[in-house]
């Protein structure tokens, strides 16, 4: 028995077959923001059916949007703005004759950590993906909390100095105010350069001040980082923790565990969950 997990990120378009505990193959593919909502239907169905395999008793979509879990209709996907309305479920059921499920992508990250990952030790968690922009997963109660229309966990969308926090804990930090890429950046502090690790410590105060709201608001027993972000965490780690020393209740952060993903395709794995957990009937709404 296997099920196929879709993570469509900011940039690219992730595809495994998940079997058991792990994935057995994966296929990548780039998304094009400029192409019309049909070319990346088209684009997506193709990657699917090329790893599609006779074992295959379902598919899991993880979508970076608004996402009616019940319909599965997306709306208004960031990084395809051609998807303002898409019954993504209905199509690809339709072309597969396979049960679709679908869901938030930074849900199905925080699903994917607590079903394979460290994650399943914590009852409360929450899965911080930092990427292109900034997507939170809720577990609460060992339970995946979607809010209305999967739209819970947009903490890249709050207020936050002249902006939002998607602007300051995000890849958006690095090409506004050091005219450069996360990842360039990153090769750059690897090396030593002082204006790169000036670069991440100020991401790293920011993303502090990120987390300060995810205390006040959830109280997790751990927060678990991922995204292409996550993988430069030495070098904003300690200005992120010295940004933390300024929360309130500073017995809450002797308990939590901050800790980066080391769960190899977590959006994977989370996007096949949803098939696991609507079966169950596990995941509330």
């Amino acid at each position: 028995m296997e099920i196929l997990g879709v993570d469509i990120g900011g940039t690219t378009i992730n595809v495994g077959t998940v079997q058991g505990n792990s994935i057995k193959n994966e296929a990548h593919i780039l998304v094009d923001s400029t192409a019309t909502a049909d070319v990346t239907l088209r684009n997506l169905t193709q990657v699917i059916r090329e790893n599609l395999t006779s074992e295959v008793i379902a598919i899991g979509v993880g979508v970076p949007a608004v996402v009616d879990p019940v319909n599965g209709i997306v709306y208004d996907v960031q990084n395809i703005p051609a998807w303002k309305e898409i019954p993504l479920k209905q199509i690809l059921e339709k072309e597969f004759n396979l049960p679709v499920f679908i869901n938030n992508d930074a849900n199905c990250f925080a699903l994917g950590e607590f079903t394979y990952g460290q994650a399943k030790k914590y009852g409360n968690v929450i899965g911080l993906s930092l990427g292109t922009g900034v997507g939170m997963g809720i577990i609460i109660n060992k339970v995946l909390y979607n809010g209305v229309l999967c739209g819970a966990g947009e903490i890249g969308m709050l207020p936050y100095k002249d902006s939002i926090i998607e602007n300051y804990a995000g890849s958006f930090f690095f090409s506004q105010h050091y005219n450069s890429t996360a990842r360039d950046v990153a090769t750059k502090a690897v090396k030593g350069q002082e204006i790169a690790l000036k670069a991440f410590k100020e991401y790293g105060e920011h993303l502090g001040e990120t987390l300060k709201y995810i205390l006040y608001l959830f109280a997790p027993d751990a927060i678990f980082l991922g995204g292409s972000i996550s993988k430069a965490y030495p070098y904003f780690k300690d200005a992120m923790l010295e940004s933390l020393s300024s929360f309130a209740y500073q017995k809450q952060i002797e308990n939590l565990v901050i800790e980066v993903s080391t769960t190899k395709g977590s959006a994977i794995l989370g996007a096949a969950s949803l098939c696991i957990q609507k079966s169950n009937n596990n995941t509330t709404t």
